[in-house]
């Protein structure tokens, strides 16, 4: 998922600062949370392995121009059972910034629109996922409904928040909102696949008893609250 290049431009641009320094704010304290519960190490180790991760999401996975933004397979959802919220917020950060710094340097005006894009929704689904998820089960035990109802706030706050870029940069123009729809259209198809992701990448995870206890992985992927 990436920002057209000139979507937003001129003074307009500096509202995504504003919304980009929030959005890395609250991963900071939730990295912060996480360091006081289970130590720096923690936080380190799942981060190198959601920033690996993201640069392989952005760069590698197939991706297609639609409209005002890129089609991507994120697997934010993914991240987030995974490794947990900190993690993922800042490999999805992280992962964005190594690709524009080195592979898409014309995407580096629009990095604060995309990191707000893609952080917020993600803020969001764990919300949601404290409320969906019963205490007494743990992610690697979660059934399709569950991941579903993820990935569907995840996919949806994207579209939503692409959604808001283009009419904030491009106002109510035909052709704009044309592009914003073909955009949505395409990009909730993910949701039919990324539960399915979900599960399959939980249940290999659940095999994987060697994870249950360490650094590596969030706490919940194995045990329940």
């Amino acid at each position: 998922m990436h920002i057209e290049p000139g979507l937003v431009d001129g003074t307009k641009i500096v509202l995504s600062y504003a919304t980009a320094a929030a959005s890395l704010g609250y991963a900071a304290k939730l990295s912060l949370d996480l360091v006081r519960k289970e130590g720096v190490a923690a936080l380190l180790l799942r981060s190198l392995f959601t920033i690996a991760l993201v640069f392989c999401f952005f760069e590698v996975l197939p991706h297609h121009p639609v409209g005002v933004s890129e089609v991507h397979l994120i697997l934010g959802t993914t991240l987030l059972l995974l490794f947990g919220a900190a993690p993922a917020a800042i490999g999805l950060a992280g992962g964005l910034l190594v690709q524009g710094l080195f592979f898409a340097p014309f995407d580096l005006p629009q990095y604060g629109m995309n990191v707000t894009t893609l952080l917020v929704p993600l803020f969001a689904t764990a919300a949601l996922a404290r409320r969906v998820i019963p205490a007494n089960v743990a992610y690697v035990d979660l059934r399709y409904g569950q991941a579903l109802k993820l990935s569907v706030a995840y996919q949806g706050g994207i579209v939503l928040w692409v959604g808001f870029w283009a009419l904030y940069g491009g106002g109510l123009e035909v052709s704009n909102l044309a592009s914003i729809g073909s955009f949505g259209v395409a990009y909730m198809s993910v949701v039919l696949a990324e539960p399915l992701i979900d599960l399959a990448v939980l249940a290999v995870a659940k095999t994987l008893h060697r994870l249950k206890g360490t650094l590596v992985v969030e706490p919940r992927l194995h045990n329940a609250a």
